[in-house]
């Protein structure tokens, strides 16, 4: 692994930790803000991986462990970071998931970010 991406990956899920983005013990409340329609092929294919692997413990899936996403003001670095190596108790994904649909995952939670606040 390239030194420079490293430290990226490092410093991301520093940050994730110190916010508490993984997933946790406890029963998180439903999601803010409204629906998003995806704007592209990217944000589309990010929602169908987002319902497949994330949904599950994300607010809106089942029990809701997971904290909800619309409203953390993370780069898509540290998203995408998160996502591959996971933090505290969310299991990382980068023996399951391609480069390709970790970029699609991120845009969609970026995506859901920005409903939210327009």
């Amino acid at each position: 692994m390239r030194p420079r991406r490293r430290s990226i990956e490092i410093c991301a899920i520093v940050i994730m930790a110190a916010i508490g983005g993984g997933c946790g013990a406890e029963h998180r409340g439903e999601p803010e803000g409204p629906s998003i329609q995806p704007d592209d092929r990217v944000e589309a294919q990010g929602e169908r991986l987002f319902l497949r692997f994330c949904f599950q413990c994300h607010p809106g899936g089942a029990a809701g462990l997971g904290p909800a996403l619309n409203n953390k003001p993370l780069p898509k670095a540290a998203i995408e970071t998160q996502i591959r190596k996971g933090v505290g108790a969310m299991p990382a994904f980068e023996d399951l998931l391609s480069e390709t649909d970790i970029d699609a995952i991120a845009a969609y939670v970026q995506e859901m970010r920005a409903t939210r606040t327009h």
